[in-house]
Formats: C-alpha cells, structure tokens, sequence
C-alpha cells in the first residue's frame, strides 16, 4: 500500500507523546501571547502593517518571479542596503525566509573538499544545511569554542564554522568572539545565524555579532530572519561584497525561488525604521526576558537564564509539556512547546518569549497562570 509506513510513524507519534496539531488562531486572539516571535511588538504595529501594505499596493501583492529574472524591486535594494547599514555590513541579500537564507549561506560557502564545523545546538535550517552542502561536516559540542579549533586542527583545506548567536531552545548565547577566534587561527569563515539576535541583542538591537565586535569583518557571514523582531517575513545574509555577490551566482534557495513578496519588504523596512526611531526596544525586550527569569525561579521553574528573549522552562516529560501548554491556554495564556525531536537534549520545555511591550501586570499574570497549571 502506498504510504502505508506513514501509519506506524503516527501510531509510534501517538505513543510517544509528539503529535503536533496545527491550531489556526482568530485575528483578535485573547490569549495573553507568550509564544510568538514578535520580540519587539511590531507585527501589529500600525507603521509596519502600514508600510506592508504601502508597499502591495504600489508593487503589487507577489515579487512575481525569481530575484534574477522580475523578483528584485527597489525596494529590496533599499531593504538589503539598510540592513547592511543597521547591523554594519558590508552588502545583504534578502531571501524568501530565513530557512532560505541559511540554506544558502551554509551549501554555498562549504564547497567539495570543504569542512563544515556545527554546533550540536543548531537550529534545524542550519543542520539541513550542512546535509545539503558538499563539504563535509563535523557536529562538535554545544557551545565549545575549543571543539571547534580541534575539529579545525584535523583540516587541511577551506573550512567554515556554523552556530546559532542565541539558541531557540534555551535562549542561551554562542562564545562568538570566542568561536571567531578559533577560526582565524585556521583561517576558517565563521557563518552565524543571528534570527534571535537582531533587534535584542547589539546596541539598538544591531544583533549578536555587533555586539562582539564582528560586525563588517571579511571572515563573519551573518545570517537574519525579518519575522521575529520585524514583525514580518523573510529573511537576508549580511557580509563581505564578495560573499554577497557569490551567493547571487551559487546559492540555490536565491537563483530558484520567487523573490520575497513586497509587503513582506515594505513591514520590514518599516520595522527597521522604527528601531531606529526607538532604539530602547531592545533593551525592553532583555529586561523583560530577565524579568520572567527571575519571577520564575523565585516560584521554584527550572528555567534557564535568558541571554536574549528567550526563556525555557524544564517540563517533566513530553506528555507533561503538552499538558502544561493545553492547560496555560485554557487559563489565557499561550507559551511555546518544545519537544523531541525538536530539542537535542531530549529534554521536553515550555519555551517562553519575552516581548518589549509587556507590561509588569502581564508579566505577574503570565508567572501565575505557568505556576497553577504546572504539572
């Protein structure tokens, strides 16, 4: 029977605990939200959902083919080159999401006979990554700049080394001054994904590699997504000219798919305006994170301290996350779930994210309702 395995794959799901179920939320959802990527408030704000839709009716509603042949508008050109300016690179490349982007940034730079060092915590776009490249990789310990010069040392050839700037798991940061360091010992690029980084992290938001001192340097490729601070869609690479233009011409997610749609550029560079404007956004989104941290440990959580937005909270079992997650939402409260496989340690988490324009009183609430429906 044609897909018949898919049966025992959904039985084995069911056992363990792991189906996922999509559950499509109203436009005005009462839910106190905690479980979106919207670090900065502005998916809602009337200056982005006004620049997006500034943007559809000028250009029209899709970028209408490849960002080769029709897909490149202005106003990409204008979103790349203010990206660049903001996180201080050289040049950027906007791509459809930020999936899109790291695939291209990853199979692009780690040609044949190329060594691709990862980081065990890595997002899943970067894992993809590296199974699409044609280089070889190396998984090395989470987090552990000495791995990195060990895996490094055993290469005699292009090498280029591969993290998260702040894991979405945990929310902890990478060593990136650290891990730089590791790699221009053996002349290895260092290619880093900063989705949780931008617009927390840097000074005004300016993202993870920023703030160590990175930003604009020949061996640092960075890659963003403009749906978590932005509030919109999307996703681009920053960097040297030369590496940009070397994407135009190799990476496979750029050449053949369609170009990101208009509005989803115009939110952006909307978005980025305004951080501009109000820069303590970030600094709002740290303190909040902090804050959750230090309500939660105080009631007895075991969360793991936020070095950006992201808070995780230990649950006892995938059974008992799902659980914890229903019952937070049934209370008003929507938080995040994290489960094998999606986490590595195998460790099941609520994964909460804190937003700029929480207010004190939602904070309390959000504290309260995790504690009397905590398994």
């Amino acid at each position: 029977m044609a897909f018949g395995w898919i049966d025992e794959q959904a039985r084995a799901r069911r056992r363990a605990g792991l189906v996922r179920i999509l559950r499509p939320r109203p436009a005005d959802s009462p839910l106190l939200d905690l479980a979106s990527n919207d670090y900065l408030g502005l998916a809602r704000h009337p200056e982005v959902t006004e620049g997006a839709a500034r943007a559809a009716r000028r250009w029209g509603s899709g970028a209408t083919g490849s960002r080769l042949v029709t897909g490149t508008t202005e106003l990409h050109a204008e979103l790349e080159h203010e990206l660049a300016d903001f996180c201080g690179f050289e040049a950027a490349l906007v791509f459809s999401s930020g999936y899109a982007a790291n695939l291209a940034a990853v199979t692009a730079l780690a040609p044949h006979g190329s060594l691709v060092v990862s980081d065990a915590g890595n997002h899943a776009s970067l894992i993809d990554g590296c199974r699409l490249a044609r280089g070889t990789t190396q998984v090395v310990g989470h987090a552990d700049p000495d791995a990195v010069r060990k895996a490094l040392a055993t290469h005699d050839g292009p090498a280029v080394t591969v993290s998260d700037t702040v894991f979405s798991v945990d929310g902890d940061a990478a060593p990136l001054a650290a891990l730089a360091g590791a790699c221009r010992d053996y002349g290895a690029g260092l290619v880093v994904d900063d989705a949780h980084g931008l617009g927390v992290l840097g000074e005004g938001g300016r993202g993870a590699a920023h703030a160590a001192g990175l930003a604009g340097a020949d061996d640092v490729v960075v890659t963003v997504t403009l749906s978590k601070s932005l509030g919109s869609q999307g996703g681009a690479v920053l960097g040297p000219a030369r590496v940009i233009e070397h994407l135009v011409n190799a990476a496979r997610t750029f050449i053949f798919d369609t170009g990101l749609a208009p509005a989803a550029a115009g939110g952006a560079l909307a978005a980025l305006t305004l951080l501009r404007r109000e820069p303590e956004r970030a600094a709002r989104a740290r303190a909040v994170a902090a804050g959750l941290h230090a309500r939660l440990t105080a009631e007895g959580h075991r969360a793991v301290r936020p070095d950006a937005a992201v808070v995780s909270v230990r649950a006892p079992s995938p059974e008992g996350a799902v659980r914890w997650a229903a019952d937070c939402r049934a209370a008003g409260l929507a938080v995040g779930c994290f489960r094998p496989p999606s986490v590595p340690d195998g460790v099941s988490r609520l994964r909460l994210t804190a937003r700029a324009d929480l207010s004190g009183e939602q904070i309390e609430r959000a504290v309260r309702v995790i504690g009397e429906t905590r398994p």
